[in-house]
């Protein structure tokens, strides 16, 4: 009964998205309140439904109820209670439903937080949301059921592994904490962005792409671009520790396929804010809310169709596949037509000269648009030269790195300067005094870092390292100058600071951290993969790696062996690392557990290998610097992202906006 309970609430929720859609759309066109006023109550009921029955999978989950197919595939009776919850977006269909609850959550967020909106845009955003919720319903329903029973064919179904009673089990890679939130979090960004388009297409709709239009879609965008942010960072921290391979970044198409939206989300942000603030690029906003959302559509195309082999993809299904890529032309059809009928009446209501912080920002939103299309490139070029029979390639790290670093590197170059000028226009004599001596102190300070750790000084880590610098150094120039205009002491001019300028220092921060990070891991790490026997060493730089053996040790649904690793620095003992080689009993197969020990300044990291007799093991030991830097200068972008959004002042001014703008708009309908 429980399962059918889950069922039949994606049904109803289903026939509410239906309602959501079609009577606030037709009630913003016709002028009816009523059936405007039908948005918000049905976001609401939407969201509930949806939410029943994702606890009603977790219950099937939790019971053990093999008689779900979904579950019988992908849980087991063994498998630890808080694995059986993230089981749960494990697989496809459950993955899916994950979708489709954030979905409504942020539909409901939406209805309500949209008090202070026009109740015409308010009912056309919660109807677009309501049109892309139907395709993701009728996804679930028609093609991913989560709730598909077996019987009377249990035990077993002849189309799924052999497992007995006790279920197929989880997928091994997958029972970890990473699962647990890195897949949430992802989500979290990849479907906010349906916000940032809902408010796009409503502007079309509308006619209204005005500043109070852009106030109000830009939270809503910059949470989405903050939670796909620590995303994107959780991913690369669950494949580094938990793949055994030190790697932290593959360029695999998985991983493009988030990092894709995260790109465009960042142009849109910083357009958002052109347009909030002067009112221009109304048109390239649209385009990049639009592109923004059908990358996240493209993402689970990707993930899902079986076009792609990937530790990430869930399903190779062309049934569900054809269905995503039937959805994604729809809605990227559908709105590029609305845009074409309306991009004519897109005007920009300020003018401003060639140096000035608008054209920056729009230098800034190309390379972001650029590096996009570089990765975008290289993860479909392979797909679709077998799609025409070209036969089979393999577009690889050499690719991207080659292409990706010179675009992030003027970049960043950018970003140091747009800060610093002023709307409209800026006087380039004041540029031009700045400028030399930053990129000098640049060059200077990454240097004197780099060969003051010991790393590497080649001319690309030079350069990268001296960009992040750069965009550090002219942050805090430009915080000082702005801290001593206030004719304060330092501590009262930095609060008198608007919140959302102390976001964007953060999170202009955070990237230079990032690419230090990576750049300082990707030039100076060592690796040595060794073979070892108990009692004997290994020494790299200052640490020596004392081998004392495996034992057999047993877990809840896994036997191991775990071998003892005692680290020396300096012939001082720092730590014991417990690597392991784990063999799964459902599946039978075989992962490595890493152990790493972590700092502010490297990571120690050690894997275990196979066995190689005469109780010798192969090891593999890993030096990474600066590896904490990658993930923490994620977490200061993502930290910089909710402390623009949380001014109060802005938010104030938003409520003014608004008002003014419904004062408009009673005023040309009288």
């Amino acid at each position: 009964m429980i399962p059918e309970i889950g069922h039949f609430a994606i049904v109803v929720a289903l026939v509410v998205a239906l309602a959501q859609s079609i009577l606030p759309l037709a009630g913003a066109a016709t002028g009816n309140r009523q059936w405007m006023s039908v948005a918000r109550p049905a976001a609401w009921a939407q969201f509930g439904f949806l939410l029943l029955s994702f606890l009603m999978l977790i219950y099937c989950f939790l019971d053990n109820d093999f008689t779900v197919k979904y579950v019988a595939n992908h849980s087991n009776t063994y498998l630890p209670p808080w694995f059986k919850v993230s089981a749960v977006w494990g697989g496809h269909e459950g993955s899916l439903l994950l979708w489709a609850l954030v979905l409504s959550g942020w539909t409901a967020s939406v209805a309500l937080f949209s008090r202070n909106m026009p109740l015409d845009m308010m009912a056309r955003v919660l109807g677009i949301m309501g049109l892309i919720a139907i395709g993701f319903y009728s996804f679930l329903l028609f093609t991913s059921n989560p709730f598909q029973r077996l019987l009377p064919d249990l035990p077993p179904d002849s189309t799924l592994p052999d497992f007995a009673v006790d279920g197929a089990d989880l997928n091994p890679l997958l029972q970890d904490f990473g699962l647990i939130v890195h897949p949430p979090m992802l989500y979290m960004g990849y479907v906010g962005f349906s916000v940032a388009f809902a408010f796009a297409i409503a502007g079309l709709l509308s006619g209204q792409l005005d500043s109070a239009w852009a106030r109000w879609s830009r939270p809503w965008t910059t949470v989405a671009w903050c939670f796909l942010t620590v995303g994107i960072a959780l991913g690369s921290w669950w494949a580094y520790y938990e793949l055994g391979w030190g790697g932290w970044w593959f360029w695999d198409p998985v991983e493009n396929a988030s990092f894709m939206p995260w790109l465009s989300g960042t142009a849109l942000i910083h357009s958002l804010a052109a347009t909030e603030k002067r009112g221009v690029f109304k048109a390239w906003t649209v385009l990049l809310a639009i592109f923004t959302f059908s990358l996240s559509l493209l993402g689970t195309f990707l993930v899902r169709s079986g076009v792609l082999t990937s530790v990430h993809a869930f399903a190779s299904d062309p049934e569900r596949g054809l269905f995503i890529l039937i959805f994604l032309l729809l809605v990227v059809g559908g709105s590029l037509l609305l845009f074409a009928i309306r991009a004519q009446s897109l005007h920009a209501e300020s003018r401003f000269q060639l140096l000035s912080r608008e054209v920056f920002i729009l230098i800034n939103n190309l390379i972001l648009i650029l590096a996009t299309l570089v990765v975008l490139v290289g993860t479909l070029f392979p797909i679709l030269f077998d799609v025409f029979g070209l036969g089979k390639i393999s577009v690889g790290p050499p690719y991207f790195n080659t292409l990706f670093m010179p675009v992030a590197i003027v970049l960043m170059c950018v970003m140091g300067i747009g800060p610093l000028l002023n709307w409209k226009k800026h006087d380039p004599q004041v540029l031009l005094k700045k400028l030399p001596l930053v990129a000098v102190a640049s060059v200077l300070l990454a240097v004197g870092f780099l060969f003051s750790l010991g790393f590497s000084l080649t001319v690309v880590t030079v350069i990268s390292v001296s960009a992040g610098f750069w965009v550090i150094g002219f942050t805090f120039k430009e915080m000082l100058l702005k801290m001593a205009v206030a004719k304060a002491g330092l501590w009262a001019g930095f609060q008198r600071l608007s919140l959302s300028y102390k976001g964007m220092v953060l999170a202009h921060i955070g990237l230079a951290i990032t690419v230090v990070g990576i750049t300082v891991v990707a030039s100076s790490d060592v690796e040595r993969d060794v073979r070892l026997s108990a009692g004997e060493s290994l020494t790299v730089d200052r640490y020596r790696f004392l081998f004392k053996g495996v034992q057999d040790i047993r877990g809840p649904n896994y036997t191991s062996v775990k071998g003892e690793i005692a680290i020396y620095e300096n012939e001082k003992l720092l730590t014991v690392l417990y690597p392991e080689k784990r063999q799964y009993l459902v599946q039978r197969s075989v992962m490595t557990e890493a152990a790493i020990h972590p700092s502010l300044m490297r990571d120690i990291y050690v894997a275990l290998g196979e066995p190689l007799g005469d109780g010798s093991w192969a090891v593999r030991v890993y030096y990474k610097p600066l590896m904490r830097w990658v993930w923490g200068g994620g977490v200061i972008m993502a930290l910089g992202g909710l402390v623009a959004m949380s001014d109060r002042r802005y938010r104030l001014k938003m409520k003014r906006k608004a008002s003014a703008s419904i004062s408009r708009i009673a005023g040309e309908r009288i």
